[in-house]
């Protein structure tokens, strides 16, 4: 198995969704450089499973688009996206290594419903070269925007040669005890194997800024989301209602302001869920949000992190604590079970966010390495079995509000494992890490990201077409 750093884990991309979107867009980058030198005469996609069944309104047509033309999901203008589709279609041309090839939206993208033996999430590419050589390549996307070409290890995940084995909770305890260094501490030193200090400092502090920044745009952006559905954005308002007139002119003068409001529980539960909603919202229109560990989860850890910002005992370390320990329970769920909601449901995206989110708060706030992982089981052991059901296959309803409620149980995963004795826990870590996996395996696939079970058939609405 290979091993996974924190910061394969936190990624910085395009909503709404990170399987159907910066999965894909990765892909699509990935299949452009493999025709660097070679003159295209036509390129064609196809989209399998869960792809194929939500792709229009996970934006999944876009994102290949995207990453053919060699758009960087980090770097692109998200403002800029509508234009660069509408060009595209008006012109009929793709740009691939800076040559314009032939391509429609209609005809060479297509969507295949069937699923692909490979995986869920399936998206096979295709070129025809003027030399008459066909280019052909099939990708999986794991979800939180990992990818797998057929054939090849996942470039993303490499066998880092890591000074401490940490592929367990078990693990984790025995050699915390052993040590008697941290959670933060024994990750920190494997994460050295790969980065300097420095790097990981930026790293970490990049990753916060972009969440800060993802959640001031949600909480000052009023509208309908895109999609058919017209969703009301609710974070302006609830933001707007709760500093009651008061008056910023930036993010920082904003967040002190919040840091001065009422801080009796209804008013901090209702920032917790503007923080989450804003977030997801952002998410929902193409905006620039971490993966944490998937865009459709992306609300819970900024919404748990922010409220331990603003309104706890908020540490000169604290931020570096918090990643990397909400990091390192997202990657053993990677490894040891699924964070695709194609593969697991809603289980393995806010199910596993409120595990990380739970984890981080409980490091924060002085938890024991035992706490920790009680913190993260807890949090998942109330999301066993949650399906991923989104309404017209978009990463709106019931996503958004999902990103609240998955924050709200990660604080309270966090507060009773503080509270009691972890060592007295009947169900321990790797439990239900191996739970969520056979819950995964057994659920049905109406209920994992396909727009054909739950809510989304049960709500009547008008549905993009695929």
């Amino acid at each position: 198995m290979s091993r996974l750093s924190v910061f394969d884990i936190y990624k910085i991309g395009v909503g709404p969704s990170s399987s159907h979107t910066l999965g894909p867009w990765r892909a699509g980058q990935d299949f452009a450089r493999e025709l660097a030198g070679a003159q295209v005469q036509s390129l064609g996609v196809q989209l399998f499973g869960s792809l194929a069944k939500t792709g229009v309104g996970h934006g999944t047509d876009i994102a290949v688009v995207l990453g053919l033309q060699g758009f960087d999901p980090v770097t692109i203008p998200t403002r800029d996206i509508p234009e660069l589709i509408e060009k595209v279609k008006t012109s009929g041309t793709l740009m691939v290594n800076g040559t314009a090839v032939p391509f429609s939206f209609r005809d060479d993208i297509v969507f295949q419903p069937t699923t692909h033996p490979g995986h869920p999430n399936t998206l096979i590419f295709t070129a025809l070269t003027d030399a008459g050589e066909l280019r052909r390549e099939t990708y999986f996307s794991l979800g939180g925007g990992f990818i797998e070409r057929e054939g090849h290890t996942a470039a993303v995940e490499q066998d880092y040669n890591f000074v401490h084995d940490v592929s367990s909770g078990e693990k984790m305890i025995a050699l915390s005890a052993r040590s008697g260094k941290t959670i933060t501490r024994l990750l920190y030193e494997n994460e050295r194997c790969i980065y300097s200090s420095e790097e990981i400092h930026r790293r970490v502090e990049n990753l916060f800024q972009v969440m800060l920044n993802c959640v001031y745009r949600g909480c000052h952006t009023e509208g309908v989301l895109p999609g058919g559905l017209n969703v009301k954005r609710r974070a302006a308002a609830l933001n707007r209602k709760l500093l009651a007139g008061k008056v910023y002119p930036d993010r920082k003068q904003w967040l002190d302001a919040i840091r001065r409001t009422t801080r009796d529980f209804s008013t901090v539960n209702q920032w917790i869920s503007c923080f989450a909603l804003a977030v997801n919202e952002e998410n929902a229109a193409l905006g620039r949000v971490v993966t944490s560990p998937t865009n459709g989860a992306a609300g819970v850890i900024p919404a748990v992190l922010l409220y331990h910002y603003l309104f706890g005992n908020f540490g000169e370390d604290d931020l570096m604590r918090f990643f990397l320990s909400s990091g390192q329970i997202g990657a053993l769920f990677k490894q040891g079970a699924t964070i695709s909601a194609a593969v697991g449901g809603c289980q393995a995206e806010v199910g596993v966010s409120s595990a990380m989110a739970a984890a981080g708060l409980t490091e924060v706030l002085g938890g024991s390495t035992k706490q920790v992982l009680q913190a993260a089981e807890i949090a998942m052991e109330h999301h066993l079995g949650l399906t991923c059901d989104p309404i017209g296959g978009l990463v709106q309803v019931p996503c958004i509000e999902r990103n609240a409620m998955g924050a709200m149980k990660a604080i309270t995963a966090s507060n009773l494992a503080l509270a009691g004795n972890a060592s007295n826990a009947v169900v321990h870590f790797d439990a239900v890490v191996a739970t969520m996996w056979e819950t995964a395996q057994h659920m049905h696939s109406k209920y994992k990201e396909t727009a054909e079970g739950g809510l989304a058939v049960h709500v009547s609405v008008a549905r993009p077409e695929c």
